[in-house]
């Protein structure tokens, strides 16, 4: 398990003394101290996400994942992806609430993941700071923790990197990595699609991840709306909600496609509804989505009607409610939706996939208005 808390090759081989000098590197601005505490105090995190193939603890200069655990497949193909959380960090930063952030991370990656079929296995994560306060790092580490709980997967191996003077000292960013497994004649994706496929949308948390620079310059920059404002609509503080976690789907989207058929998924991130589904349609087909089937929440409206963005400007930028699809059998659609509900997943059948026209082909279209 590497965590390290620092980009240094040269660590000191004795603690300092006490009342000495700070060290060269410490007068630069690179706190190797700090980021040894960090590591103490997210160790606990770390070990709660641990899967019976990992070997091996934090400090190492790699982390180790037994993959003889994939010789029960016929086929394993690896899956990978990597993901950041944009600029929703600049929230956390400004209320200085850093326990949630892990969790989006986690989300953009393995979500991206099990819309393939693959199962998440392992995430590793990069923090990059200004200055390593060991208490908000560990925070930062506890939300990508419980993130991969909720996924699965295994926080194997990371990085703190301290970057003085090119980030303030109270500036942070996060990346992270992860990798997953599926069988070859499992996988899903746009050669499995066929006409009559029903949609199945999965409610959003809320913004999740994505469009947070629209979202920032509206209400924050044009409007001029300070985070602890109390906003009636949203029940509470702006900054509350522009916090709330993303949802993860990981569990709910392998317990969907190991219990019926599924032919496609679609992680609804950056573009909107209509721009990641698309990636799943193939040219020969298209797909009809009706906004009458669900009503946004309050968030989404509240930044359209602040900033006055037009319907095709908001559905290209945001998720509008709905955080992850799945493309199904119309025969099994109930079946779908039924199995969603008893996982606590808000979901509805929201569209369908017909036979392209001259010119829709491989293009998903909105049609009617959200009930209000």
């Amino acid at each position: 398990m590497t965590q390290q808390p620092t980009t240094s090759d040269l660590r000191p081989t004795d603690p300092p003394t006490a009342g000495a000098a700070p060290s060269a590197y410490a007068a630069a601005g690179v706190d190797i101290e700090a980021g040894d505490r960090a590591v103490e105090l997210m160790k606990a995190s770390v070990a709660a996400t641990h899967r019976p193939e990992v070997l091996g603890g934090l400090g190492g200069f790699a982390g180790f994942f037994d993959a003889s655990a994939l010789a029960g497949y016929r086929h394993p193909v690896l899956a990978t992806s990597t993901d950041g959380v944009g600029t929703k960090v600049a929230i956390a930063q400004a209320m200085d609430r850093h326990d949630t952030i892990g969790q989006d991370l986690i989300g953009m990656l393995v979500d991206d993941l099990v819309v393939v079929g693959a199962e998440p296995l392992f995430v590793t994560d990069y923090i990059a700071c200004g200055r390593v306060v060991p208490e908000r790092i560990a925070g930062i580490v506890s939300g990508i923790a419980r993130g991969c709980e909720l996924a699965g997967a295994a926080l194997l191996g990371g990085e703190t990197a301290e970057h003085p003077g090119l980030l303030d000292p109270d500036e942070y960013d996060i990346a992270g990595a992860t990798t997953g497994v599926v069988e070859y004649d499992r996988i899903l994706g746009a050669d499995r699609v066929r006409p009559g496929d029903v949609v199945i949308a999965m409610g959003a948390s809320g913004l999740h991840s994505n469009g947070y620079s629209l979202v920032r310059h509206v209400l924050l920059e044009q409007a001029g709306w300070a985070l602890d404002r109390e906003v009636p609509e949203l029940g509470g503080t702006l900054g509350e909600e522009l916090l709330v976690p993303t949802r993860i789907y990981a569990r709910d989207c392998l317990a969907l496609a190991d219990a019926t058929e599924v032919h496609a998924m679609s992680h609804i991130t950056g573009g909107g509804l209509a721009n990641n589904l698309a990636r799943v349609v193939p040219d020969h087909l298209t797909v009809r989505i009706d906004r009458s089937t669900w009503t946004p929440q309050p968030i989404f409206s509240l930044v359209q009607q602040v900033g006055a963005i037009s319907q095709p400007d908001i559905e290209a930028t945001l998720n509008m409610g709905v955080g992850m699809v799945a493309l199904v059998p119309a025969g099994n659609a109930d079946e779908t939706l039924a199995l969603l509900g008893a996982r606590g997943v808000a979901s509805w059948a929201c569209g369908e996939v017909r036979e392209a026209g001259a010119d829709d082909g491989g293009r998903v279209i909105l049609q009617g208005r959200h009930t209000a």
